[in-house]
């Protein structure tokens, strides 16, 4: 799944604090961007802590996830898989913190002009990466203008440019104010600090250093190992290891975790959420995602060039089916990208399940006996779940659809080669209302893969992203947000929470809707 894609997250603070040891004055606060990130079903912090057992040192743990990443590139992948790994391996210069507000990592500090044009941040000192080289200030100079050049994210560097002001201090000069610098900059791992000598060689992808509390030691198609770095700049890892195994079935996951064979899952089988929460067999943890679901369908290829077509596809479709098939009491069915309980949050549901509307659509468009090439991924059963769905009801208007189910390497590669009439997928982890939309459905987004393009929705994106009053900035994402559904550049499905499940004996672990994070978890064993 990509973060953001998968990404994702889903929901959301959605909130920047601009602070810092030497914030300038800038006031970005939004205490109503909060998303709701309670623990409504489970326990987010482990027993570990109750029992006075979190003293623990030592031990790998072993993490099963549903996929392999796609690459080890960090600036270049968009697998939420990757990501995964990817967050406990790099720093970034800064990074949300537990209330999703950003906060200092490998920057311990930052100023800004009066302007708001200028940002000069400082770095931490005795940074060092896994290779034994020193983090300096050319190295994060570096990594900006690589992601600037070729890398996923390219498009949150738009109209900054970069400058190693000595070994210790970057300035970011920005070519407009922007709201979301800092989630621009540090939201995710996506935009990692590497090596400025990798970058010079080639290698980024051969080789995984980054500064972050565990190395890489070896990665293969089944499993992946990381090591503990001793000199990590911050508090932990307090575990020898971690080994990911790749498990791609959700119940052989479980199953594996009830019997003792790994300590954690990254997800659980929904229809078992409940009776799990109720049991003590093993810790779950659940939170309101920032994640959401949808379908994509190409507008390159005829019929769903017409904007009509796509519509009756969206009213022949019910998320409320398809959110309950996938993840039962689980999931919060939308027609919009951005979760309820966010600021940001746009209530707007102009489709809802009405097949006759889409036979008339059809007809007025002249479609009939029209066939849908389905792409979707075993690494994600979700996605196989709701395609079932999807089939069934648009069968009801004369639809034919024909499920290709892939691996989650090939399914990347076939979105980006453009080899699909649609796909299902994720978008994981956001935080920004930019995250939402901008890189999805501006006509020059990197990840608009389905080549939706308005221009009064790239203006509105554009003119989001330098917009600094938060209820201004809400309007004009609610306004971008009913075109881009109304135009059914996506199909929204569903905004699903975060649940994970690990043993008794993991302890100081929290589920979080934005990342998978050890670095403070513990093995009491």
């Amino acid at each position: 799944m990509r973060i953001r894609l998968l990404s994702l997250t889903a929901a959301i603070a959605l909130v920047l604090a601009a602070c810092g040891d030497g914030g300038g004055g800038v006031d970005l606060d939004d205490p109503g961007a909060e998303p709701d990130t309670t623990d409504p079903g489970g326990d987010g912090d482990a027993e570990g802590d109750a029992d006075g057992e979190s003293a623990a040192e030592g031990g790998t743990l072993i993490a099963a996830i549903g996929g392999e990443p796609d690459q080890l590139n960090p600036l270049t992948t968009t697998s939420g898989f990757a990501f995964t790994i990817f967050e406990n391996v790099y720093d970034t210069l800064v990074q949300p913190g537990d209330d999703l507000t950003m906060e200092p990592a490998l920057a311990e500090s930052w100023e800004t002009s009066d302007d708001l044009l200028t940002w000069v941040f400082t770095l931490r000192e005795g940074v060092t990466f896994h290779d034994g080289s020193t983090l300096d200030a050319q190295d994060v100079v570096a990594t900006y203008e690589y992601i600037a050049e070729e890398g996923a994210n390219n498009w949150r560097l738009t109209g900054m440019s970069f400058e190693a002001t000595d070994d210790a201090t970057v300035t970011v000069n920005l070519e407009q104010p922007a709201p979301n610098i800092l989630e621009q900059l540090g939201g995710f791992k996506g935009m990692a600090i590497v090596p400025a000598e990798q970058i010079e060689a080639g290698t980024l992808g051969d080789e995984v250093i980054g500064t972050g509390p565990f190395q890489l030691t070896s990665s293969g198609a089944d499993v992946i190992e990381l090591q503990a770095f001793d000199d990590y700049w911050g508090e932990g890892p307090h575990l020898d290891g971690i080994e990911f195994r790749i498990i791609p079935d959700e119940g052989v996951k479980l199953t594996n975790l009830e019997t003792g064979e790994v300590d954690w899952i990254d997800s659980v089988p929904p229809e078992q959420v409940v009776d799990l929460e109720n049991g003590d067999d093993v810790v779950i943890g659940r939170v309101a995602g920032l994640d959401y679901w949808y379908m994509a369908l190409n507008h390159d290829r005829e019929p769903f060039d017409q904007v009509e077509v796509r519509r009756a596809i969206a009213f022949a479709l019910n998320p409320e089916d398809i959110a309950e098939a996938t993840h039962f009491e689980a999931a919060t069915p939308t027609e919009t990208a951005i979760p309820e309980g966010s600021f940001w949050h746009h209530d707007y549901t102009p489709f809802g399940h009405d097949p006759e509307e889409a036979q008339r659509l059809l007809d007025e468009a002249g479609v009939e006996g029209l066939s849908i090439d389905l792409m979707v991924s075993n690494e994600h059963p979700e996605s196989v779940t709701a395609a079932q769905v999807i089939e069934s009801q648009l069968g009801e208007v004369g639809i034919d659809v024909q499920i290709r189910t892939e691996d989650f390497t090939t399914w990347l590669a076939d979105q980006g080669a453009g080899d699909f009439d649609a796909f299902m997928l994720g978008w994981l982890r956001n935080l920004d209302p930019d995250d939402f939309y901008y890189a999805q459905h501006h006509s020059e987004g990197g990840s608009n893969f389905q080549g939706f393009s308005d221009p009064e929705v790239d203006r509105l994106l554009d003119e989001g992203r330098a917009e600094l009053d938060d209820d201004a900035r809400k309007e004009i994402y609610d306004q971008a947000a009913e075109l881009i559904v109304d135009q059914a550049s996506y199909i929204y499905f569903y905004n699903p929470d975060v649940i994970q499940a690990w043993s008794h004996d993991v302890s100081d672990y929290d589920v979080r809707p934005d990342a998978v994070r050890f670095v403070t978890t513990r093995l009491n064993r």
